[in-house]
């Protein structure tokens, strides 16, 4: 119990070095391939998945905006399979990290922005001054707008830590509430375990969530921009 509630966001090392780079690059080795002919279940089931999230998310976008299929395709698998391995014991989990979440969001929006502006830089910069402003409000709308602009990688990387990390601490304060219990009231011990297991399935569909979520309102923003 006097173990610090934020131990587990610490970043690991391995003989003074830091292994987060090498925790990022285990997910995509999870992933099976197959080099039959006929694919079993678990590979078919996959490639549905794949095949659906492009669809789903693609079919608002201009012939443009589709070369990033493969790019939002590849974050919401890095995103979920990082999310899914952080929820094992004794795991880190890189999305909880602000820093590694705006590596990803900042390169992402600063591409689907310097697209609008090479592609129809009219309708880019329409976008700070709603038609039909008042000239005395002009000036105060562009700077809101602009701001609204720069917030958004913001937004995106500290909407994905937040709802992480608060899950990874709920997590660990009843689980420590659990084993505080189990020696001193066994029906309240099943009780808080019941509910542990519940908002383990929770964190389960958040993490999946979340990554829909990021590699959605990255679709949304290159949208805007194509």
């Amino acid at each position: 119990m006097n173990e610090n509630l934020f131990a587990s966001f610490i970043a690991p090392t391995i003989l003074g070095l830091p292994a987060a780079v090498l925790i990022i690059l285990f997910p995509p080795l999870l992933i099976p391939t197959s080099k039959y002919l006929i694919n079993n279940r678990l590979i078919t089931t996959q490639q549905w998945l794949i095949k659906l999230t492009p669809k789903q998310m693609m079919t608002m976008h201009n012939t443009k905006g589709r070369t990033w299929s493969l790019m939002l395709v590849s974050l919401i698998i890095f995103i979920a399979t990082t999310n899914l391995l952080g929820l094992l014991p004794h795991s880190f989990t890189p999305t909880t990290q602000l820093s590694m979440n705006l590596a990803m969001a900042i390169p992402l929006w600063a591409g689907a922005v310097i697209m609008g502006f090479r592609s129809k830089i009219k309708n880019a910069l329409a976008h700070f001054l709603p038609q039909g402003t008042p000239t005395p409000l002009i000036p105060m709308l562009v700077i809101i707008e602009t701001i609204s602009l720069l917030i958004q990688p913001m937004a995106l990387a500290v909407r994905l830590t937040a709802n992480i990390t608060a899950g990874h601490l709920l997590m660990h304060l009843i689980g420590s509430a659990t084993l505080a219990m189990s020696t001193i009231n066994l029906p309240s011990t099943l009780i808080i375990f019941t509910i542990l297991i519940l908002l383990t399935i929770l964190e389960i569909a958040v993490a999946l969530i979340q990554a829909y979520v990021f590699t959605l309102l990255v679709s949304l923003y290159l949208h805007d921009n194509t």
